[in-house]
């Protein structure tokens, strides 16, 4: 990968719609898990709320690298 700051701009600029990819599943994720909840299947919303943490982790890293490239 270039160093250049066209390279990085390119690279910062896909991250963050991949950033918005996480958001936009963690939202359909919240939604589908509040259902689940509300219809006693607490088993499977349970499930979801770890994948939901785990999107969390994940964007927060994203963000990080991000914010670094846009330095």
């Amino acid at each position: 990968m270039s160093d250049s700051p066209e390279s990085k701009i390119a690279t910062a600029d896909a991250l963050t719609l991949l950033l918005y990819n996480q958001h936009a599943l963690a939202a359909a994720i919240e939604e589908v898990t509040k259902w689940l909840s509300e219809n006693g299947v607490g088993i499977v919303a349970a499930n979801a709320m770890v994948a939901m943490e785990t999107l969390d982790t994940n964007g927060q890293a994203i963000t990080d690298a991000i914010m670094r490239l846009r330095l």
